[in-house]
Protein backbone atom coordinates (compact mmCIF):
# COMPACT_ATOMS: atom_id res chain seq x y z
CA UNK A 1 0.00 0.00 0.00
CA UNK A 2 1.30 3.96 -0.81
CA UNK A 3 2.10 5.19 2.90
CA UNK A 4 1.27 8.76 1.74
CA UNK A 5 -2.36 7.66 1.39
CA UNK A 6 -3.02 7.22 5.52
CA UNK A 7 -6.03 9.19 5.77
CA UNK A 8 -8.26 9.66 2.53
CA UNK A 9 -11.61 11.94 2.45
CA UNK A 10 -14.50 10.78 0.54
CA UNK A 11 -16.63 13.45 -1.12
CA UNK A 12 -20.23 13.06 -2.64
CA UNK A 13 -22.26 14.68 -5.60
CA UNK A 14 -24.18 17.73 -3.83
CA UNK A 15 -27.96 16.61 -2.85
CA UNK A 16 -26.73 13.00 -4.41
CA UNK A 17 -28.70 11.06 -1.95
CA UNK A 18 -27.95 7.89 -5.13
CA UNK A 19 -24.35 8.11 -3.93
CA UNK A 20 -24.59 6.40 -0.14
CA UNK A 21 -23.89 2.70 -1.28
CA UNK A 22 -21.33 3.48 -3.37
CA UNK A 23 -19.32 5.83 -0.87
CA UNK A 24 -19.93 3.56 2.19
CA UNK A 25 -18.80 0.69 -0.03
CA UNK A 26 -15.84 2.96 -0.47
CA UNK A 27 -15.29 3.53 2.73
CA UNK A 28 -15.76 0.09 4.13
CA UNK A 29 -12.84 -0.86 1.72
CA UNK A 30 -10.35 1.63 2.69
CA UNK A 31 -11.08 0.99 6.31
CA UNK A 32 -10.46 -2.60 5.55
CA UNK A 33 -7.17 -1.39 4.34
CA UNK A 34 -6.19 -0.01 7.44
CA UNK A 35 -6.99 3.68 5.67
CA UNK A 36 -8.47 6.71 8.06
CA UNK A 37 -11.70 7.37 6.42
CA UNK A 38 -12.80 11.15 6.78
CA UNK A 39 -16.71 11.54 5.37
CA UNK A 40 -17.21 15.82 4.11
CA UNK A 41 -19.82 16.64 6.24
CA UNK A 42 -22.05 18.10 3.67
CA UNK A 43 -21.91 14.75 2.65
CA UNK A 44 -22.52 13.31 6.09
CA UNK A 45 -26.06 15.40 6.51
CA UNK A 46 -27.12 13.86 2.82
CA UNK A 47 -26.03 10.07 3.09
CA UNK A 48 -25.42 9.46 6.33
CA UNK A 49 -21.65 9.17 8.43
CA UNK A 50 -22.31 4.56 9.20
CA UNK A 51 -19.81 5.85 12.37
CA UNK A 52 -17.05 7.50 10.09
CA UNK A 53 -15.43 10.69 11.45
CA UNK A 54 -17.00 13.67 9.43
CA UNK A 55 -15.11 16.53 8.60
CA UNK A 56 -15.19 20.02 7.14
CA UNK A 57 -13.38 21.47 3.99
CA UNK A 58 -10.16 23.41 6.60
CA UNK A 59 -10.68 19.80 8.21
CA UNK A 60 -10.04 17.73 5.23
CA UNK A 61 -7.39 20.09 4.41
CA UNK A 62 -5.41 19.50 7.14
CA UNK A 63 -5.60 15.83 7.75
CA UNK A 64 -6.21 14.28 4.39
CA UNK A 65 -3.87 12.76 2.11
CA UNK A 66 -6.05 12.42 -0.62
CA UNK A 67 -9.74 13.12 -1.52
CA UNK A 68 -11.86 11.01 -3.41
CA UNK A 69 -15.10 12.40 -5.33
CA UNK A 70 -18.06 10.51 -5.97
CA UNK A 71 -20.12 12.55 -8.63
CA UNK A 72 -19.78 14.37 -12.00
CA UNK A 73 -17.83 17.46 -12.84
CA UNK A 74 -19.96 19.93 -10.74
CA UNK A 75 -18.51 17.67 -7.81
CA UNK A 76 -14.87 17.60 -8.62
CA UNK A 77 -15.20 21.77 -9.41
CA UNK A 78 -16.21 22.63 -6.07
CA UNK A 79 -13.72 19.96 -3.99
CA UNK A 80 -10.91 21.56 -6.68
CA UNK A 81 -11.85 25.33 -5.03
CA UNK A 82 -12.26 24.32 -1.42
CA UNK A 83 -8.91 22.18 -1.01
CA UNK A 84 -6.73 24.10 -3.78
CA UNK A 85 -4.97 26.08 -0.97
CA UNK A 86 -4.54 22.69 1.22
CA UNK A 87 -3.39 20.84 -1.98
CA UNK A 88 -5.03 17.70 -1.70
CA UNK A 89 -5.10 15.94 -4.64
CA UNK A 90 -8.45 14.18 -5.88
CA UNK A 91 -9.54 11.66 -7.66
CA UNK A 92 -13.18 11.41 -8.87
CA UNK A 93 -15.52 8.39 -9.26
CA UNK A 94 -18.42 9.04 -12.54
CA UNK A 95 -22.00 8.98 -10.56
CA UNK A 96 -22.93 11.84 -13.09
CA UNK A 97 -23.28 12.48 -17.12
CA UNK A 98 -20.10 13.14 -18.95
CA UNK A 99 -17.69 12.89 -16.27
CA UNK A 100 -14.26 14.75 -18.31
CA UNK A 101 -12.62 15.12 -14.86
CA UNK A 102 -13.76 11.74 -12.93
CA UNK A 103 -11.83 8.49 -14.11
CA UNK A 104 -12.89 6.11 -12.41
CA UNK A 105 -16.52 3.95 -13.46
CA UNK A 106 -19.17 3.48 -10.66
CA UNK A 107 -18.59 -0.21 -11.47
CA UNK A 108 -14.71 -0.42 -11.23
CA UNK A 109 -14.53 1.82 -8.38
CA UNK A 110 -13.07 -0.19 -5.64
CA UNK A 111 -10.58 -1.95 -8.31
CA UNK A 112 -9.30 1.92 -9.55
CA UNK A 113 -8.99 2.94 -5.46
CA UNK A 114 -6.94 -0.28 -4.98
CA UNK A 115 -4.65 0.18 -7.69
CA UNK A 116 -4.47 4.26 -6.13
CA UNK A 117 -3.09 2.77 -2.63
CA UNK A 118 -0.58 0.36 -4.24
CA UNK A 119 0.72 3.31 -6.16
CA UNK A 120 -0.12 2.63 -9.72
CA UNK A 121 -1.49 6.19 -10.97
CA UNK A 122 -0.28 9.00 -13.00
CA UNK A 123 -0.01 12.50 -11.16
CA UNK A 124 -1.24 15.61 -13.03
CA UNK A 125 -1.11 19.06 -11.99
CA UNK A 126 -4.46 21.50 -13.34
CA UNK A 127 -4.45 25.69 -13.59
CA UNK A 128 -6.50 27.25 -11.09
CA UNK A 129 -7.68 31.16 -12.69
CA UNK A 130 -8.28 33.37 -9.54
CA UNK A 131 -10.74 35.94 -10.39
CA UNK A 132 -11.11 39.85 -8.76
CA UNK A 133 -13.85 42.61 -8.84
CA UNK A 134 -12.59 45.51 -8.05
CA UNK A 135 -15.14 48.55 -7.75
CA UNK A 136 -13.12 52.06 -7.39
CA UNK A 137 -10.11 51.20 -5.05
CA UNK A 138 -11.60 48.64 -2.99
CA UNK A 139 -11.90 44.61 -3.70
CA UNK A 140 -15.40 43.92 -4.04
CA UNK A 141 -15.47 39.99 -5.09
CA UNK A 142 -12.26 37.03 -5.69
CA UNK A 143 -12.44 33.35 -6.15
CA UNK A 144 -10.81 30.85 -7.81
CA UNK A 145 -12.01 28.82 -10.93
CA UNK A 146 -10.74 25.20 -12.01
CA UNK A 147 -12.87 25.76 -15.38
CA UNK A 148 -14.06 29.18 -15.95
CA UNK A 149 -14.57 32.85 -15.36
CA UNK A 150 -17.75 33.75 -17.06
CA UNK A 151 -18.86 37.62 -17.65
CA UNK A 152 -22.36 37.70 -18.67
CA UNK A 153 -25.65 39.71 -19.14
CA UNK A 154 -27.07 38.12 -16.33
CA UNK A 155 -30.74 38.30 -15.61
CA UNK A 156 -31.22 40.90 -18.26
CA UNK A 157 -32.32 40.28 -21.90
CA UNK A 158 -30.10 42.34 -24.09
CA UNK A 159 -26.27 42.36 -24.87
CA UNK A 160 -23.35 44.25 -22.59
CA UNK A 161 -21.09 46.13 -23.60
CA UNK A 162 -17.50 45.45 -22.11
CA UNK A 163 -13.56 46.63 -23.17
CA UNK A 164 -10.78 43.75 -22.96
CA UNK A 165 -7.46 44.58 -21.76
CA UNK A 166 -4.36 42.08 -21.81
CA UNK A 167 -1.35 42.56 -19.31
CA UNK A 168 -2.03 46.21 -19.98
CA UNK A 169 -2.78 46.46 -23.48
CA UNK A 170 -6.28 47.45 -24.77
CA UNK A 171 -7.55 44.63 -27.12
CA UNK A 172 -10.85 45.56 -28.33
CA UNK A 173 -14.61 46.53 -27.32
CA UNK A 174 -16.79 44.12 -27.22
CA UNK A 175 -20.78 43.86 -27.46
CA UNK A 176 -22.18 40.03 -26.76
CA UNK A 177 -23.79 38.00 -24.36
CA UNK A 178 -20.22 37.78 -22.42
CA UNK A 179 -16.78 36.51 -22.61
CA UNK A 180 -16.03 33.11 -21.25
CA UNK A 181 -12.15 32.89 -20.29
CA UNK A 182 -11.37 29.30 -19.62
CA UNK A 183 -8.41 27.14 -18.14
CA UNK A 184 -7.62 23.94 -20.98
CA UNK A 185 -9.46 22.23 -18.31
CA UNK A 186 -12.60 23.84 -18.40
CA UNK A 187 -12.54 24.24 -22.46
CA UNK A 188 -13.92 21.19 -22.85
CA UNK A 189 -16.99 22.80 -20.74
CA UNK A 190 -19.45 25.92 -21.23
CA UNK A 191 -16.08 27.31 -23.71
CA UNK A 192 -17.04 23.91 -26.02
CA UNK A 193 -20.14 24.38 -26.48
CA UNK A 194 -19.51 27.82 -27.35
CA UNK A 195 -17.72 27.17 -30.22
CA UNK A 196 -14.00 27.70 -28.14
CA UNK A 197 -11.06 25.70 -28.35
CA UNK A 198 -10.07 22.36 -26.91
CA UNK A 199 -6.98 22.94 -25.22
CA UNK A 200 -5.02 19.61 -24.15
CA UNK A 201 -4.23 20.46 -20.10
CA UNK A 202 -0.77 20.47 -20.88
CA UNK A 203 -0.94 23.57 -23.11
CA UNK A 204 0.17 26.21 -21.29
CA UNK A 205 -2.69 28.51 -22.36
CA UNK A 206 -6.49 30.22 -21.29
CA UNK A 207 -9.39 30.90 -24.33
CA UNK A 208 -11.27 34.11 -24.25
CA UNK A 209 -14.25 32.84 -26.23
CA UNK A 210 -17.28 35.51 -27.19
CA UNK A 211 -20.64 34.48 -26.20
CA UNK A 212 -23.03 35.64 -28.84
CA UNK A 213 -21.11 38.51 -30.35
CA UNK A 214 -22.96 41.08 -32.38
CA UNK A 215 -19.55 41.36 -34.71
CA UNK A 216 -18.89 38.09 -36.18
CA UNK A 217 -15.06 39.37 -36.37
CA UNK A 218 -14.95 38.62 -32.68
CA UNK A 219 -13.93 34.92 -32.48
CA UNK A 220 -12.34 32.78 -29.48
CA UNK A 221 -8.34 33.25 -28.78
CA UNK A 222 -5.39 31.72 -26.59
CA UNK A 223 -3.34 33.44 -24.98
CA UNK A 224 -0.46 32.60 -22.48
CA UNK A 225 -1.47 31.06 -18.95
CA UNK A 226 1.25 33.98 -17.91
CA UNK A 227 -1.27 36.78 -18.76
CA UNK A 228 -3.50 38.86 -16.74
CA UNK A 229 -7.32 39.69 -18.41
CA UNK A 230 -9.43 42.64 -17.52
CA UNK A 231 -12.38 43.55 -18.06
CA UNK A 232 -14.50 46.74 -17.81
CA UNK A 233 -17.97 46.93 -17.97
CA UNK A 234 -19.29 49.92 -19.73
CA UNK A 235 -22.02 52.15 -18.97
CA UNK A 236 -25.19 51.82 -19.02
CA UNK A 237 -24.81 48.09 -18.50
CA UNK A 238 -25.14 45.73 -15.68
CA UNK A 239 -23.59 41.91 -15.65
CA UNK A 240 -22.59 39.19 -13.81
CA UNK A 241 -19.63 37.27 -12.73
CA UNK A 242 -19.39 33.49 -12.30
CA UNK A 243 -16.66 31.01 -11.17
CA UNK A 244 -17.30 27.13 -12.70
CA UNK A 245 -21.05 28.40 -12.66
CA UNK A 246 -21.35 27.92 -8.96
CA UNK A 247 -20.40 31.39 -7.44
CA UNK A 248 -21.57 34.43 -8.71
CA UNK A 249 -21.29 38.00 -8.14
CA UNK A 250 -23.07 41.30 -10.01
CA UNK A 251 -21.29 43.54 -11.63
CA UNK A 252 -22.20 47.55 -12.51
CA UNK A 253 -20.90 49.54 -14.98
CA UNK A 254 -17.04 50.84 -13.77
CA UNK A 255 -16.15 47.80 -12.14
CA UNK A 256 -12.48 45.83 -13.05
CA UNK A 257 -13.02 42.19 -13.65
CA UNK A 258 -9.04 41.01 -13.69
CA UNK A 259 -8.75 37.07 -14.15
CA UNK A 260 -4.75 35.47 -14.39
CA UNK A 261 -3.31 32.33 -13.59
CA UNK A 262 -3.92 31.33 -9.80
CA UNK A 263 -0.53 30.65 -7.81
CA UNK A 264 -2.37 27.33 -6.22
CA UNK A 265 -2.67 24.58 -8.67
CA UNK A 266 -5.36 21.20 -8.70
CA UNK A 267 -3.66 17.34 -8.40
CA UNK A 268 -5.08 14.69 -10.02
CA UNK A 269 -4.40 11.43 -9.75
CA UNK A 270 -5.64 9.32 -13.02
CA UNK A 271 -5.72 5.42 -13.64
CA UNK A 272 -2.24 4.20 -15.17
CA UNK A 273 -3.91 3.60 -18.31
CA UNK A 274 -5.64 7.25 -18.29
CA UNK A 275 -5.14 8.85 -21.86
CA UNK A 276 -6.71 12.38 -22.47
CA UNK A 277 -7.82 11.71 -26.01
CA UNK A 278 -9.01 8.47 -25.10
CA UNK A 279 -11.27 10.04 -22.96
CA UNK A 280 -12.16 12.66 -25.30
CA UNK A 281 -13.32 10.16 -27.66
CA UNK A 282 -15.95 8.19 -25.52
CA UNK A 283 -17.17 11.42 -24.15
CA UNK A 284 -17.04 13.52 -27.49
CA UNK A 285 -18.61 10.26 -29.33
CA UNK A 286 -15.34 11.11 -32.02
CA UNK A 287 -14.74 6.89 -32.04
CA UNK A 288 -18.68 6.46 -34.05
CA UNK A 289 -18.58 5.53 -37.38
CA UNK A 290 -20.42 8.18 -39.18
CA UNK A 291 -24.29 7.57 -39.76
CA UNK A 292 -25.47 7.54 -43.23
CA UNK A 293 -28.72 8.24 -44.83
Amino acid sequence: MNPAFRTIALIGKYKGPEIAESLMALAAFLKSRGIDVLVEEGTAALVGDNGFPVASYDSIGARADLAVVLGGDGSMLTAARQLAEAGVPLVGVNQGRLGFMTDLARDDMLDGVADLLEGKFKSEQRILLEATVRRGDAVAFQTLALNDVVVNKGDLGRMIEFAVSIDGEFIYNQRSDGLIIATPTGSTAYALSANGPILHPAVPGIALVPLCPHALSNRPITVSDDSSIEIVLHAPHRARVHADGQEKFDIEAGDHVSVARSERSIRFLHPLGYSYFAMLREKLLWSETPRRY
